[in-house]
């Protein structure tokens, strides 16, 4: 079998691939992937949790709960699979090869944990660090640079633009305080209406703590 997977053991990675579709129809076939799958399970949120901790040592323990979450779930690992080519290479049933097993997102998900377990068996954490490492670091740029485009400026401006009004306007209304710490005090107007007001050592932030406020008087906070 041809594959750039990081796995010695031919019989292994082939258990990695086999659905339990493909066991019940192969009398050969002794074990299906659930097992392997189980322990790959842990081993991805291990290794994701180790990496994120280290890679963004800044961010909240709330953040970095969102964001292991966002790299371990299904649709994610689906997608990790799908590069690495695993729909074509898993052993499925007939029934489930013709209901297009090979591309639904829980099969895919389930594969690719399977396999990450049989990198681990036959190679030990260093090679599931490796094999993980580069997949998981454009994934979770990508996912970060998403949810940048949905700070509070963001999600503000298009409640306002899709309810008919235009952009939000920020107005300074006070700046406070010593040169070297001045406190910036922002209002966000819709319409005519002041909608929130936020406080920041700049304008930047005092203007995103603005459209904060803004979301919480419109029901829109998350």
């Amino acid at each position: 079998m041809k594959h750039n997977l990081p796995i010695k053991d031919e019989y292994l990675l082939q258990r990695a691939l086999t659905h339990r579709s493909y066991l019940n129809e192969h009398d050969e076939v002794i074990e299906d992937n659930e097992r392997l799958e189980f322990l790959g399970d842990a081993v991805l949120d291990f290794f994701v949790a180790e990496w994120i901790y280290h890679h963004f040592p800044e961010m909240s323990e709330g953040d970095l709960t969102k964001l292991r979450s966002a790299l371990v779930k299904t649709e994610q690992l689906a997608e990790f699979a799908k590069q690495l080519g695993l729909g074509q290479m898993m052993r499925l049933g007939k029934g489930e090869e013709e209901s297009g097993g090979r591309e639904r997102a829980n099969l895919l998900c389930a594969t690719f944990e399977a396999v990450v377990g049989a990198i681990y068996l036959d190679g030990g954490m260093d090679t599931v660090q490796q094999f993980l490492r580069p997949i998981v670091q454009k994934a979770a740029e990508d996912i970060i640079a998403q949810n940048k485009e949905k700070e509070p400026k963001s999600i503000l401006q298009e409640w306002s633009q899709s309810n008919g009004y235009g952009p939000p306007v920020y107005r300074t209304v006070s700046v406070r305080g010593p040169e070297h710490a001045k406190i910036f005090e922002v209002e966000v107007y819709i319409g005519n209406r002041c909608y929130g007001k936020g406080e920041g050592p700049n304008k930047r932030i005092a203007s995103k703590n603005a459209a904060r406020s803004a979301l919480k008087t419109l029901n829109l906070d998350q």
